[in-house]
């Protein structure tokens, strides 16, 4: 284990997210720090349109620590209404483009926000939930948002918020259910977004970072906008991921570095038109969200002439805990070593450390980790002991050089294409029809997709329903990403003694 104490915060310190940005801006005001398609915006424009929002938010009644909701896709409005809230000293809620009203209605209502700025393409589901959460949504097009701040005066300072004071609330499903909300602290997001940038994906002035991944996730904000922008890097938006997409960024503006998941990797490497893009500048790459098959690690180097560094993290650790360094030897399969100040180590059930190779609960400690789940103190005493280790529910083992392989994952998580899918939520939603007695939502191995959501249903006495029916009927209520693509019936679900559904035994029927 990695032995790196977190240094005390001094008495009176300031610290705000969005001063990283700002000063990048006052380096090279010209420089252009993000790009969507044919649209640039340099620095400056980037600081000033930053400043106005912030004028903006403080004209509609919103006070420091205020909640202020973001559905955006990785469009220009995301990253200046991002650094506008966090300016003011607002806290920033970024939601999915794909939820759904109820979900939307949650976010909001749990976090308190009363202002949700939201993609055109997700009004008629935000302006819902919105409603029902008390809030107001505004649909924030390109036109829209310049409409909006064009004629204000940019606010001149940034708030002065302590380090400890909440930056982001991230939601985050959970085996019970309803997702929550991790409080992510401006020294939290500074922290990781500073060792991401400085020693992972070494990314400095003149570099091109190609975000693809959504920005309302921590990988994306972190290692992409937060990272790349605090070091004067230009960030390329990609609004909508698609593999052609994606070369034609890369050729287009000679990008350096990448962020993906191990399904994005696969897609780049069995396109059928990538040998006709010039894609020699990639100089790093980095996978994270489920593991990296190795095959498709292998594929990719040798297509692509560029090293890909597979990581580790959770929303709970801002997210990047554990990566494979460009300086270190990397070790294909694994996820690397703990990143610089943080701390990781794998214990029995009793909370002991185990030696090397043997296989336990992942334990994290550092800088990254949250300060904890935002009005619920019960789940955040569950997940973060009193001497700062975050319980992860991933099994994982550490070989002798310090570097761990995540084994298997205790919690019931689900991870579709990249998006992590929490059963327990998709159930509920299943329970909701009334032909259903019982239900299981588990993963069914995909060879595209990493899992597919399967849910194994058994039917009330009496009723009657179709699989294509409870598909839809859960694709009304949740993201598009969480509803079962495969439902089939069971006379009885499996049980332990207790009478415990036994997930490890249920089995989907075979294709055909």
């Amino acid at each position: 284990m990695a032995k790196a104490p977190r240094a005390p915060e001094s008495p009176g310190t300031t610290l705000n997210l969005a001063a990283a940005m700002s000063r990048a801006a006052a380096t090279d005001p010209e420089a252009v720090a993000l790009r969507q398609g044919e649209t640039a915006l340099t620095y400056r424009g980037l600081e000033e349109s930053a400043a106005r929002v912030a004028t903006m938010l403080r004209e509609r009644g919103i006070a420091p620590g205020d909640r202020v909701g973001l559905m955006l896709a990785n469009v220009l409005a995301f990253p200046v209404l991002y650094y506008g809230i966090l300016r003011l000293g607002a806290v920033v809620v970024p939601m999915n483009t794909l939820l759904k009203r109820r979900e939307v209605a949650h976010y909001l209502g749990d976090s308190g926000a009363g202002l949700l700025f939201c993609a055109p393409e997700a009004a008629s589901e935000a302006q819902a939930g919105a409603a029902e959460a008390g809030a107001v949504a505004l649909t924030t097009g390109p036109g829209e948002l310049h409409e909006l701040i064009s004629a204000l005066e940019p606010e001149p300072e940034i708030a002065a918020t302590s380090p400890g004071d909440t930056a982001v609330i991230l939601y985050t499903s959970g085996t019970t259910g309803q997702p929550k909300g991790a409080e992510l602290t401006h020294s939290n997001l500074d922290a990781n977004a500073d060792v991401v940038a400085r020693t992972l994906i070494e990314v400095g002035p003149g570099d091109v970072v190609l975000g693809a991944l959504p920005l309302f996730h921590s990988f994306g904000q972190t290692a992409a906008m937060n990272g790349g922008l605090r070091s004067g890097a230009s960030l390329t938006l990609l609004p909508r991921f698609t593999s052609q997409g994606a070369l034609e960024a890369i050729e287009r503006d000679r990008v350096d570095v990448f962020l993906g998941v191990p399904t994005m990797y696969a897609a780049l490497l069995h396109d059928p038109g990538r040998d006709q893009h010039d894609v020699s500048t990639l100089r790093t790459c980095v996978s994270g969200g489920q593991s990296l098959p190795v095959e498709i690690l292998r594929g990719f180097e040798e297509a692509f002439g560029c090293k890909i560094l597979e990581g580790y993290g959770l929303s709970e650790t801002s997210p990047v805990a554990c990566q494979n360094r460009p300086d270190r030897e990397r070790k294909p399969g694994s996820i690397g070593i703990p990143l610089e100040g943080v701390e990781m180590k794998v214990v029995d059930e009793g909370g002991s450390e185990l030696e090397p190779g043997e296989v336990g609960e992942v334990l994290i400690r550092g800088p990254n980790v949250m300060k904890g789940y935002w009005g619920n103190p019960e789940a955040t005493a569950a997940a973060i002991s009193e001497d700062g280790w975050l319980s992860t529910g991933d099994l994982a083992r550490m070989d002798e050089d310090g570097y761990f392989y995540i084994v298997d994952r205790k919690k019931q998580l689900i991870i579709r294409g990249g998006y992590n899918v929490y059963p327990r939520e998709v159930e509920e939603v299943l329970y909701e029809h009334p032909a259903v007695r019982e239900a299981a939502v588990i993963g069914v191995p995909h060879p595209d997709l990493g899992e597919e959501i399967g849910a194994a249903v058994a039917v009330a006495d009496g009723a009657e329903a179709t699989p294509g029916e409870l598909s839809e009927f859960v694709k009304d209520k949740l993201a598009a990403y969480k509803y079962p693509r495969l439902v089939w019936f069971v006379d009885e679900l499996p049980k332990g003694p207790t009478g415990k559904i036994l997930k490890r035994e249920i089995q989907p029927p075979e294709p055909g």
